[in-house]
């Protein structure tokens, strides 16, 4: 079989995963600043100063993830950025990002900057092409996608161009505020179904890649679970409530609480690991063969009670194997 140029279009052929693969710092900084500028180093811009720089590495080693973000109508010369968990917007100019860094890693007072709730989900999809060749190729359709959509279709939503978010080769890759969750190959034709679950606070199970707040493991239980669901015609949550993880094993053995209005009930699942042969970017292709990866697969949900769920899943083992 011919090879790809691509990693992403290897890691579909391989049987890549995308569950288990979401995770990401739960404190974040997003600074807009133009995407002509980025660097390999999803952090740094070519034209930033020297006080701004430091002010990010200062920010970094104190455990917050900086992500540069661009979208064409930002004005030049003013930065939005974002602090995520804590769901707060500031607009400044470029001369003041210096003494708002030196603040924020300080953890010192902001209100100088006029900070704002931010009232609308925020979705950033990679284009970080100098990264990743796959990003520019299938982020940028996808980013397209979306902001045409928004644009036409009255979403209520503020979509970005991002840097690097991990998982190149599962692009487009995107990660949703302050949901955050992750998503990996959702293509253009998929986006109007993605924005309308953006919406309601719900993953959107094609593309999703995990919450990104749990283990690898948990997020693969978390998506099987919530497919079982949506296989069955039910549109509800999922709750952790017990888990046993085998990790010199290799096996994962959780139970869920779920609820879908005043419907509940509870699944267990099971979880393996198995190993897939894949080219995590770009520029690993240059080997002569993909390395061996890790990766957690949901073998087995099970529907262990609830006087709620529809007769015909009533107190019946229902296994569902997933490949």
């Amino acid at each position: 079989m011919k090879r790809s140029n691509f990693c992403a279009t290897e890691s579909l052929r391989a049987g890549d995963p995308l569950a288990g693969t979401g995770a990401h710092k739960f404190r974040n900084l997003l600074i807009s600043w133009p995407s002509s500028q980025w660097t390999r180093v999803f952090r740094k811009a070519a034209d930033m100063s020297e006080a701004t720089l430091a002010g990010i590495e200062a920010i970094t080693e104190g455990g917050r993830r900086v992500n540069l973000i661009h979208r064409a109508s930002q004005p030049r010369g003013r930065h939005r950025l974002y602090l995520m968990p804590e769901c707060l917007q500031f607009d400044l100019p470029t001369h003041e990002l210096p003494g708002f860094l030196e603040a924020l890693a300080a953890d010192a007072p902001l209100d100088r900057w006029s900070p704002e709730p931010t009232r609308r989900p925020l979705i950033l999809c990679c284009t970080h092409g100098r990264k990743d060749k796959c990003c520019a190729k299938f982020g940028n359709a996808t980013y397209r996608a979306l902001e045409s959509a928004v644009a036409e279709g009255g979403h209520e939503a503020d979509v970005w161009q991002s840097s690097h978010l991990g998982g190149c080769r599962l692009a487009a890759s995107l990660m949703t505020f302050p949901a955050a969750r992750k998503y990996g190959r959702l293509e253009p034709g998929q986006v109007d179904a993605f924005l309308h679950a953006v919406a309601l606070d719900r993953p959107y199970l094609p593309a999703y890649r995990g919450f990104s707040q749990y283990s690898p493991v948990r997020q693969c239980a978390e998506v099987a679970g919530l497919k079982w669901l949506e296989a069955r015609g039910v549109d509800g949550v999922v709750d952790l409530q017990r888990e046993k993880v085998d990790e010199e094993g290799g096996c994962s053995h959780s139970r869920w609480h779920w609820q879908a209005g005043d419907r509940e009930g509870w699944l267990d699942v099971t979880c393996e690991t198995s190993s897939v042969f894949r080219y995590d970017t770009c520029a690993d292709m240059t080997g002569e063969a993909p390395a061996a990866s890790r990766v957690w697969r949901a073998i087995e949900v099970v529907h262990a009670g609830g006087n709620q769920f529809p007769l015909a899943y009533r107190s019946r083992r229902i296994p569902t194997r997933f490949t």
